[in-house]
């Protein structure tokens, strides 16, 4: 039987709701804090009331999309998810090179040891110390997907080494994969890598890619039966075209709804209505939702994009024998 693995256990795909495919609930801290102050999210309680702005307008499911060792806090998802009655589904995998130190175990460990490591994140439950190391403590909430990071343009041979033990890890498991495409780009070549590695791509999604207007790219990457997932409905300056619509309608035109998710990616508090930011986590079921009917895609396509899809997707595949 197919299940979506969510932090407070596993659920039918059907009861997965209308879900934000790429968000960010806990940044506990870590490198990319140290980078930029405005990325620390980690409050439980602010978590809570962001969550309520969506959830007023039908929110059900989140993706957070913060893998291993980057400030990932899974009591903190576990505790935001019961008090919010929102489903939470969190990541094994590594996030791009510049988010570790230099002698980092990502660096240091092997394949098969970055595959055991997110292996056993998914099977018997993430660690509590988010492998800070060196001591692992399991607790009782699971990953249900693996987040690997290819750079901008190419994938390096880190990024290789990430992306095979994900393979390896997905081969073992069933469990989905969601990709980071740096400024939309390198996409095919993930796919490339991820399909000769015995991925099922039916059960990968690539984020950021419309940061790429390019109707001819997304075509291509949705013709090998992956997902692609658009977080940068917010971000276009105003009064300019907005390449997220823009890309919807062009894919919707060609076919390929039933592979289209959306996020927001707001990553920061800037960003939180909680925290006085904006647009706050209501934006896609309520604004941007609005914008879309508003250029033709109509309730079935948005009832794909936030509730079929998300479903299909996120479910574990059937593991390699």
């Amino acid at each position: 039987m197919s299940f979506v693995r969510t932090v407070l256990g596993d659920i039918d795909p059907a009861d997965l709701g209308p879900t934000y495919a790429h968000e960010h609930l806990i940044i506990d801290g870590g490198r990319l804090v140290e980078l930029q102050a405005d990325f620390r999210l980690d409050s439980v309680d602010q978590g809570v009331a962001e969550l309520e702005t969506g959830r007023a307008l039908g929110l059900r499911a989140v993706v957070d999309a913060l893998p291993c060792d980057a400030g990932r806090n899974v009591r903190k998802l576990a505790e935001i998810s019961r008090r919010s009655g929102v489903h939470v589904i969190a990541p094994t995998g590594l996030h791009l090179a510049r988010y570790y130190e230099d002698r980092h175990w990502s660096v240091t460990a092997t394949e098969d040891e970055l595959a055991g490591l997110f292996r056993a994140d998914i099977l018997e439950g993430i660690d509590e110390n988010d492998y800070t190391g060196p001591v692992v403590h399991r607790t009782e909430h699971r990953a249900g997907l693996i987040k690997v990071a290819g750079s901008a343009g190419a994938l390096i041979d880190r990024d290789r080494r990430v992306f095979r033990a994900g393979a390896a890890a997905h081969r073992a498991t069933g469990c989905p994969i969601m990709t980071h495409c740096t400024d939309g780009t390198a996409g095919l070549e993930q796919l490339r890598l991820l399909a000769d590695e015995g991925v099922d791509l039916g059960h990968v999604v690539l984020s950021h890619t419309d940061k790429v207007v390019d109707r001819g790219y997304h075509r291509e990457m949705l013709a090998t039966g992956a997902a692609v997932e658009y977080d940068q409905t917010f971000r276009w300056p105003e009064g300019a075209e907005n390449g997220t619509l823009t890309l919807l309608e062009w894919m919707v035109a060609d076919g390929y709804a039933p592979q289209l998710m959306l996020g927001m990616d707001a990553a920061r508090r800037s960003y939180w209505s909680a925290y006085g930011g904006r647009p706050g986590l209501g934006y896609l079921l309520g604004p941007f939702s609005d914008e879309m009917a508003n250029h033709g895609l109509d309730a079935a396509v948005l009832h794909a994009i936030f509730v079929e899809n998300p479903a299909r997707v996120f479910a574990f595949a059937q593991p390699a024998a």
